[in-house]
């Protein structure tokens, strides 16, 4: 009767010694299988992310396409309405734009059979806009001038912009598809290295459980004895007291890291405008040292853009979110800031109207520089000869309308001005216009002055949404 009892013991330790050693191997499998699923799905997060990113550019490359036929057509009707050839060089610079875009989103659509079939289609559109312009231009030049007139004025020529726009608009918008595709993607992905994690985790549960489980019962068979099961039991709970406290540590670290990234952004953009004001000032000082009147002329250009840009970076306030600012407070800055540069023997004063207008912080730096750029010029020309005056500058949202104004009562606009060329200012807001959608245009003051309006069309449509 003895050894039938003892026998059964045996046996049932050997089934209990089984069963933690296959928990054992369980819970490991688990681990090292979470562990390498999380390392594939960060990979694929990669590559995913990585598909994001050509997708933006393949947005920018069809917007620069669009853009490259406006300035075409521009161009065309440029030339049709003056005969100045003149207008020619920007049509043939917009012509190979267009190929070099159309060839580059080829290119990147390769793998999307979808987006190539558009791509055919835009390409058909595209060949018949450059062939209605070729053809108006070079009726013109033949002296057939009222043909080309009457094509212009026709309705084919719009016919075909509107189809291309909205052609390039459904391609964008396919594109825009493929982007919540991937990021659904993404998110998919993630939600699966959290199922990975919480399955390491679980392993890592039962591992422990399993290893606690049997230390206990060797301590049981070693020591029998209360006092020293009292005393593991202490040491268990010190140890979950010292892995609370490392987790309220790492809490408040975690805390005191957010703190620190958000005064980071918020330096960054000062000590960015501090490193700007730092090279304005070596273009001033290389400006005192050097004795050509045209060298002099370039380098007070460039120190006043460099200082406004400056000015843009350092004024910048981000919001509660670190992502947007107030327009208006942020250019009443940079006006500031412009007017403390003015030498104190020229006499203008500069008056600010700007409606409350959340921006993104990007769109607020460029809208800063634009400013910047107008009421230099206004500073530079309007008022020759050290003569007084005074500038307005606004920004009015009406609905979507948003459109920024400058006016002074100076000289004037010269009659000779080109409005399509000007001069690197004119450019430069041209150009930083274009990014919300719009062109400036430029006007007489009644009563004497001149009147600039860039319509930014982006921004106020971004201003509603917030």
């Amino acid at each position: 009767m003895t050894d039938a009892t003892s026998d059964l013991g045996l046996a049932t330790a050997v089934r209990k010694q089984s069963g933690r050693l296959l928990a054992i191997v369980i819970s490991l499998a688990l681990i090292v299988g979470a562990a390498g699923s999380a390392l594939f799905l960060v990979r694929g997060v990669d590559s995913q992310l990585s598909d994001v990113v050509k997708t933006f550019e393949v947005r920018r490359q069809a917007r620069e396409l669009i853009l490259a036929l406006v300035d075409a057509e521009t161009g065309q009707r440029g030339y049709l309405l003056t005969l100045d050839p003149q207008y020619l060089g920007p049509y043939r610079d917009a012509v190979a734009t267009i190929d070099r875009a159309y060839q580059d989103l080829v290119t990147m659509v390769a793998d999307t059979p979808a987006q190539k079939l558009l791509l055919g289609l835009i390409a058909d559109q595209v060949k018949q806009k450059q062939v209605e312009m070729a053809n108006t231009i070079a009726l013109a030049s033949s002296g057939r001038l009222p043909e080309a007139m009457e094509i212009l004025r026709s309705d084919t020529g719009q016919t075909l912009m509107e189809g291309l726009r909205a052609a390039i608009r459904r391609f964008i918008l396919e594109e825009d598809g493929r982007l919540v595709e991937r990021n659904a993607e993404v998110e998919r992905t993630r939600q699966l290295l959290v199922v990975a994690i919480l399955a390491a985790l679980a392993g890592a549960v039962t591992l422990t459980y399993a290893l606690f489980t049997r230390t206990q019962h060797q301590v049981s068979e070693l020591a029998r004895n209360r006092t020293t099961l009292l005393l593991q039991k202490e040491e268990l709970e010190e140890h979950v007291r010292e892995r609370t406290a490392e987790a309220e540590e790492a809490r408040a670290h975690a805390e005191r890291e957010r703190a620190r990234v958000e005064t980071l952004l918020q330096d960054t953009n000062h000590r960015i405008g501090n490193s700007l004001a730092t090279v304005s000032s070596l273009l001033g000082l290389q400006q005192s040292r050097t004795t050509s009147p045209a060298v002099r002329s370039a380098l007070e250009a460039a120190q006043s853009r460099v200082q406004a840009i400056a000015s843009a970076h350092r004024r910048l306030r981000l919001g509660d979110d670190l992502e947007t600012t107030d327009a208006a407070e942020f250019l009443e800055s940079v006006v500031d800031d412009l007017r403390q540069t003015q030498p104190s023997e020229r006499q203008i004063s500069v008056e600010t109207d700007f409606d409350p207008l959340v921006i993104s912080a990007r769109d607020a730096t460029t809208l800063g520089i634009v400013m910047g750029e107008l009421l230099t010029n206004a500073m530079k020309h309007a008022f020759p000869d050290d003569r007084p005056g005074r500038i307005w500058a606004r920004l009015k949202q009406e609905g979507e309308s948003v459109r920024l104004i400058v006016e002074d009562d100076g000289c004037g606009l010269p009659p000779e001005i080109d409005r399509a060329e000007g001069g690197l200012g004119s450019m430069i807001i041209r150009q930083l216009a274009r990014q919300f959608g719009g062109e400036p245009s430029f006007a007489a003051r009644p009563g004497g002055g001149a009147t600039v309006t860039v319509a930014l069309p982006a921004l106020g449509r971004q201003a509603l949404r917030e």
